[in-house]
């Protein structure tokens, strides 16, 4: 790969961050977060679907019916998926109707009947027990798993800041641990963005994302944070930025195929979610491809490029000019 002056153009990439943070915020203050059950609290309804509910065409409709369904019912919003399990007795597939209706209060008796009547009656439901389960959630549960999700995101950070420490202390390696993670948080936020624009329910899946996410940018950076120590040995004549710049040259098309093929397996999966109308594993598949794609485009663009402009300006604060 020819060696391009990428520092060069890191205000270019800057400002796209930028725009894409920004965006992120607006729709924050425009839409606000979809929280699944698990963060809202409420109150979860399966029932068995007719073989002839589903088609490949309808699942939309069939989902935003029912969620209308719920609203002129008990007059609270729902989300509505789509699943399949399988009948251990009869020794088949059959699809189900997952109702999610979120509300700091579980619903009473009286209300979780009305909605399923509301729903037998309108889809015609025809099994001998349409509903398969009801499940209440307290509100709490869903703060719990937030701040269990947050702890588990900071001991990550300073674990990895301090291994970063330990192995590249040849090479400042408290400020590239730091800068690592702030990488770590580019790419959290641009996560964050795909969830509030595509409206993507904010679950469990959440958190395993990210930390996915942690894991997978992190290691993408050790290897331009290794190339980094090996030519800080070999090229002790050329300036700092421009050592840098090799480095990333030279570990590039190795972070690149490595993303393409890790892409390769995730879209697979997200394809096969879209196509079987499995939401569980488009929503969480979706923005794995998008914050993969983001840790890769940080760890060249963002996280190193920041790491150098510390380091001259360390350098500039150093050399400070005689006094007449």
């Amino acid at each position: 790969m020819p060696n391009i002056n990428l520092y060069s153009k890191r205000y270019i990439f800057f400002v796209l961050s930028v725009i894409i943070m920004a965006t992120g915020i607006i729709t924050y203050f425009v839409k606000g977060f979809v929280f699944d059950i698990q963060f809202q609290g409420g109150t979860v309804i399966e029932m068995h679907a007719n073989k002839d509910t589903f088609t490949a065409n309808n699942v939309q409709q069939i989902q935003s019916e029912v969620a209308e369904l719920v609203e002129s019912s008990i007059g609270k919003s729902a989300y509505v998926q789509k699943s399949t399990t399988y009948d251990v007795n009869n020794k088949s597939d059959f699809d189900v109707i997952k109702i999610s209706i979120g509300s700091n209060e579980t619903l009473s008796s009286t209300e979780i009947q009305k909605v399923e009547q509301a729903i037998i009656d309108e889809l015609k439901l025809t099994a001998e027990d349409p509903v398969i389960s009801e499940e209440s959630v307290e509100p709490f549960i869903g703060k719990e798993i937030s701040q269990n999700g947050v702890k588990a995101v900071i001991i990550a950070a300073i674990l990895i800041i301090l291994y970063i420490w330990w192995r590249f202390k040849i090479v400042s390696g408290l400020s590239l641990g730091v800068f690592g993670v702030v990488g770590l948080l580019h790419d959290i936020g641009v996560m964050i963005t795909v969830y509030l624009i595509f409206g993507i329910p904010v679950n469990d899946s959440f958190i395993a994302a990210m930390l996915t996410i942690f894991g997978y940018s992190m290691n993408d950076t050790i290897v331009i944070y290794d190339r980094i120590r090996e030519n800080t040995r070999l090229m002790k004549k050329i300036p700092f930025p421009e050592l840098v710049n090799t480095s990333i040259i030279q570990t590039m098309n190795r972070s690149i195929n490595t993303t393409v093929t890790v892409l390769m397996a995730v879209i697979t999966i997200f394809v096969f979610g879209k196509m079987n109308a499995i939401e569980s594993i488009t929503e969480f598949s979706f923005p794995l491809i998008i914050g993969l794609i983001s840790g890769t485009y940080s760890t060249i663009f963002i996280t190193t490029p920041l790491w150098v402009m510390w380091k001259e300006s360390q350098k500039k604060s150093k050399v400070k000019p005689a006094k007449a």
